[in-house]
């Protein structure tokens, strides 16, 4: 062989022993909008991509957007009588991924009740864009509450791990919008994970046997779900009939107040 073909004939060798690359476990082509939600090989290759340039390299302009009138199917939704919260965290859109941020959307009916909850991972910043809503929360033993009342573009803090709340006193809608530094902050209903131990353990913690007359167990399926109803002098005062049944919603149902997607505008 001509010694100027050697090189030449050395890398058509080469190129023709090279594995083909691997097929990409995800579409890399346009998708359509929130269709990255819950997916699951994209989830996977965000969380290991070795920079912040080889992340944005696997997501197309759609996937940064997120749509909080029509969020994608999953979790999203949280729904009760009094209203609902719509969030956004790294499963729901996982463009968040590398960013340390989500958000939450809350629609609160006239006295409708974000019950007692905790942040697992993340402090809370709160800002109502509508009516008013008065807030409450606990950092830890040993405090006092601290509590206030919010108007349209106020703000208040909830700090990491602290039991707090929010309800509207109102006979008005509200809503608020809640950011986190984490993007998967977690939530954990206070009341309803406490009647969720060992009916023995519930029993020793509250020092009692029964509750308005009803054993533990009967009493724990008449807790409310969030978001629930607040106390009896607002509902009279804003004409809603209590519901004798137990306060409860589910991520699909109405209540007797639902936010309307034009309350995202």
């Amino acid at each position: 062989m001509h010694p100027s073909l050697l090189p030449i004939a050395l890398y058509a060798l080469a190129a023709s022993a090279a594995p083909a690359p691997a097929p990409a476990p995800y579409p890399l082509h346009r998708r359509d909008q929130n269709s990255s939600a819950n997916n699951q090989a994209l989830i996977s290759a965000l969380e290991l991509a070795p920079t912040a340039k080889d992340r944005l390299a696997l997501l197309t302009p759609s996937d940064f957007l997120y749509d909080f009138a029509s969020p994608p199917p999953g979790d999203a939704i949280t729904t009760g009588l009094g209203g609902r919260t719509v969030k956004a965290d790294s499963k729901l859109f996982p463009a968040l991924i590398g960013t340390g941020v989500s958000m939450t959307l809350g629609f609160i009916g006239p006295c409708g009740f974000n019950t007692p909850h905790v942040h697992p991972r993340s402090s809370q910043i709160n800002v109502v864009v509508e009516g008013q809503l008065k807030t409450q929360f606990i950092a830890e033993n040993g405090v006092d509450a601290v509590e206030n009342t919010l108007g349209k573009w106020q703000m208040t803090v909830f700090p990491q791990g602290a039991v707090h709340t929010e309800w509207n006193p109102t006979c008005d809608p509200a809503v608020f919008v809640a950011g986190f530094a984490s993007e998967d902050p977690g939530v954990q209903q206070s009341t309803q994970t406490l009647f969720k131990l060992d009916d023995d353990v519930v029993r020793a913690e509250l020092g009692v046997e029964t509750l308005n007359g009803e054993s533990i167990e009967q009493f724990r399926d008449q807790l409310p779900e969030n978001v629930a109803l607040f106390v009896e002098e607002c509902l009279a005062r804003c004409d809603i009939e209590a519901d004798p049944a137990p306060n409860q919603g589910g991520p699909s149902e109405g209540g007797p107040w639902s936010a309307p997607s034009s309350a995202l505008a």
